[in-house]
């Protein structure tokens, strides 16, 4: 799919691997519905990028809020040809931990936000380029989502995460093998140690200590890599249903 003046959908776009993809599109010459809970950021991020975006403010975790902000951009954008799910938190917590046993709604919680409103928004955003006129190969549409290394190598206190990206990782075959009749790619992106709004609250010490644990090249990714990534995705049509992993070859230890 041509990537210059694509419509887009992107959640988790306030900040960080989300507001880099976005950027990217309109600098492409695309036009991006930004969906993200926090509203100041969210429209301040919006208000950068011009008239080729706005800003919806979206539980992703919530299927009524998913299908209506779906449904908003495509009437604001006359369609859409690209959604890329960037939403995540953390939770980070032992299962068995000081306080006793991880609560189940804490693990609960983040695969609602992760895994849910990831299949939350990449069903929507498939039903809607279901009506799009097929392209070349009778491409319609694309999905971008986002896993992690930890869905692969969770470390200690990283069971709820590693679980809803490890399901993120594991729903790209089945939805690309299901989409095919429509037209519809699904790709993952699994980010390694990557310079998040989150990372950089930490001290200079503790981002150099991390990026020195990449083996090359020995930094923390930058957010435009992940968003150069989503680019090639969408650019390469016989890429589908493949997890890529984007870690600089870093393999996580267990703490």
């Amino acid at each position: 799919m041509e990537f210059a003046g694509i419509r887009a959908i992107v959640s988790g776009a306030a900040s960080g691997l989300g507001n880099a993809t976005a950027r990217r599109i309109v600098e492409h010459g695309g036009r991006v519905a930004m969906l993200d809970m926090n509203e100041a950021l969210g429209q301040e991020a919006a208000a950068a990028l011009g008239d080729a975006a706005l800003f919806i403010r979206t539980d992703v975790s919530d299927e009524a809020q998913v299908d209506a902000a779906v449904a908003q951009a495509v009437a604001a954008l006359g369609g859409v040809d690209l959604a890329v799910s960037c939403a995540g938190i953390l939770g980070a917590g032992r299962v068995l931990g000081r306080d006793g046993p991880m609560p189940g709604a804490q693990f609960r919680k983040v695969i609602e936000v992760n895994l849910l409103g990831t299949f939350l928004l990449g069903k929507a955003a498939a039903a809607a380029m279901a009506d799009n006129p097929p392209g070349a190969d009778g491409e319609r549409g694309v999905l971008v989502q986002t896993a992690s290394v930890a869905a692969y190598e969770g470390q200690i206190g990283q069971a709820a995460y590693s679980a809803s990206k490890g399901g993120v990782a594991a729903m790209a075959l089945p939805m690309a093998r299901e989409f095919a009749r429509i037209g519809v790619r699904v790709n993952t992106i699994a980010p390694g140690i990557f310079m998040t709004p989150m990372m950089a609250g930490m001290p200079p010490e503790v981002q150099q200590s991390l990026g020195a644990q990449v083996p090359f090249p020995s930094r923390l990714g930058e957010p435009e890599e992940y968003a150069a990534v989503v680019q090639f995705i969408c650019e390469t049509r016989m890429l589908n249903a493949e997890v890529i992993r984007l870690d600089g070859a870093i393999r996580m230890q267990p703490r």
